[in-house]
């Protein structure tokens, strides 16, 4: 289950996906359950067999990551954070070797016209940015890497 919070018109709402089958999206809005029914339906995310066919890691400042340091994370290593619907990354507010915390915004996703922040899940160390301003990702799709 996957929950968002938005503010339309200054108004909290709190939404959880339940589940999605073909069209149709079980949600609650505010805790009142609703079926959705989709323009277009939601193909299922496709799984990855070979790390070279997945996407790319951007170029990143060397000035960003230290060279030297013993204790740094291994560039690549760490917890995927993934994104939580199909659409395009309109913001990277993160680069390679900046230090994060839970919740701190690492992207924004631009998804059925609506910016959706996508957030550090843990504290860390960005150890690899796998997007680009403008990319479209799927669903599940990596967009960096905290260790």
């Amino acid at each position: 289950m996957k929950t968002y919070k938005f503010k339309i018109n200054g108004n909290e709402y709190n939404v959880e996906i339940n589940s999605v089958e073909g069209a149709v999206a079980d949600v609650s809005v505010n805790g009142t359950s609703y079926k959705v029914e989709m323009e277009t339906p939601v193909a299922p995310a496709p799984v990855i067999a070979n790390a070279s066919e997945g996407p790319k890691a951007s170029p990143v400042d060397s000035s960003a990551s230290p060279k030297n340091d013993t204790n740094a994370p291994a560039q690549g290593a760490g917890k995927a954070v993934t994104s939580p619907l199909p659409g395009v990354i309109i913001e990277v507010s993160v680069k390679e070797g900046q230090a994060v915390k839970a919740g701190q915004k690492v992207a924004v996703i631009e998804a059925m016209k609506m910016e959706n922040e996508i957030q550090a899940s843990t504290d860390g160390t960005v150890t690899a940015v796998l997007v680009n301003k403008g990319d479209s990702v799927l669903e599940g799709a990596e967009i960096v890497k905290i260790a």
